[in-house]
């Protein structure tokens, strides 16, 4: 089964706001065997959003389309979706009620413009959308060909999918395809030097079998995908394979058979050994705590951390030495060792990180170039450090010392 998706908004045109709904319209329906054919990006233009329809029919019996059901006058796709389907727009008493719940539970008063949102064309069925105000419609034409309007928030897009629009096309659409995924978090590794690792694995797997790299900085998601009409066969196929993968690259790459981000994982080794954690961070500016406490249910790990970009609050919250600083610089192996153990002194956690680099773009020198981070991580009496030498841009560096950071923790813990 294929799906063409339809992203509707100026928005979107002018790299005001990124569309994330494609991709996670896309990890939702692929366990069902289903693809994703086309995904068009339209702007608010009706003439222009009937152009994408026509062409999304030619290809697939079924569309989705996000955006464009706001009660601005920019908000063109009930309208457009009305006269390209038939019928007039009316409102419906269902809609109008749930508008009323969701404003009544934020203590706001509807006005005309939201109440407007209640008006849907006479040639859909409505899916209520029980997280916000803009209905869900879904249109079938005679043919049996399908297209579902959804809301353009994330938010609201992703938790009406799963909850309602996702089950109504299962029901409409029955599959026998079953696709089963695998995962290994791997540590380490370049993604060609996971490949070349890896290559007997690969180059030995059957037709119903494949791998996919989805690298980001410091670490790569491996998933092992399948695909077949026997759920149980393929199941156990994919995991044999992520088994055999783990196996050979060993425990210390291999660092999670679950998708996870690293600090998930680190969360996630902590509380299986009683641990709490504490950051210190210069370069990074709290992107190491804040990765962590992003993590729902996080307090029961995270003791607290400190952003010393300074070196007076190095000095002076951390316990650093000034001749340290005046020795080695702020960037430098022992600067960070200091920073490690003021960190856990001042919170009393069992594990704390530390990082003190130079993200960019000015600042760096000869002997300590942009990208240049020095990082240490300490568990009890073990510590452990790291020089790391990072490309990109300031955004991506701070990005790749977190993940590094994050994993050097994760690395140590494994050793007790």
């Amino acid at each position: 089964m294929e799906l063409s998706l339809i992203v509707i908004g100026d928005e979107l045109l002018i790299g005001q706001v990124t569309d994330t709904n494609s991709g996670m319209i896309a990890r939702a329906v692929a366990p069902y065997g289903w693809n994703i054919r086309s995904v068009q990006t339209v702007g608010d233009n009706g003439a222009d959003i009937t152009r994408a329809i026509d062409e999304a029919f030619r290809q697939t019996d079924v569309i989705i389309t996000t955006g464009g059901l706001g009660p601005t006058k920019d908000d063109l796709t009930k309208q457009v979706l009305c006269d390209y389907f038939g019928g007039t727009l009316v409102e419906d008493p269902s809609v109008t009620e749930n508008i009323l719940r969701i404003f009544s539970s934020r203590g706001i008063s509807l006005n005309a413009l939201t109440a407007a949102q209640a008006m849907v064309p006479t040639s859909c069925r409505v899916i209520q959308n029980l997280v916000g105000t803009a209905p869900i419609m879904w249109f079938e034409r005679p043919d049996g060909k399908v297209l579902v309007s959804m809301p353009g928030v994330p938010f609201e897009t992703q938790t009406m999918l799963g909850d309602a629009v996702l089950p109504a096309l299962l029901e409409r659409f029955p599959s026998d395809t079953v696709i089963s995924h695998s995962v290994v978090m791997v540590a380490g590794f370049t993604e060609s030097a996971l490949a070349e690792t890896i290559a007997g694995i690969e180059n030995a797997l059957p037709p119903h079998l494949h791998l996919a790299y989805l690298p980001k900085p410091g670490l790569i998601r491996l998933r092992v995908d399948g695909i077949h009409t026997d759920r149980d066969f393929i199941e156990s196929e994919t995991a044999r394979v992520a088994d055999e993968i783990c196996a050979l690259i060993g425990p210390e790459h291999a660092i999670s058979r679950r998708d996870m981000t690293a600090a998930e994982i680190l969360l996630d080794r902590c509380r299986a050994k009683g641990l709490t954690v504490a950051t210190a961070e210069s370069c990074t500016g709290g992107n190491i705590a804040h990765s962590l406490t992003l993590i729902p249910g996080a307090s029961d790990v995270v003791a607290g951390g400190v952003v010393s970009y300074s070196n007076e609050v190095k000095m002076h919250v951390l316990g650093v030495k000034a001749e340290t600083l005046e020795a080695h610089g702020a960037v430098s192996r022992e600067t960070v060792i200091e920073m490690v153990r003021g960190v856990m002194a001042l919170t009393g956690a069992d594990v704390a990180v530390a990082t003190s680099g130079i993200a960019g773009p000015g600042g760096g020198t000869p002997d300590k170039p942009v990208g240049t981070v020095w990082i240490a991580a300490r568990v009890g009496d073990k510590e452990i450090q790291t020089l790391g030498r990072f490309n990109g841009s300031r955004e991506r560096i701070i990005e790749t010392a977190t993940t590094h950071a994050i994993l050097l923790a994760i690395k140590l813990i494994d050793t007790i």
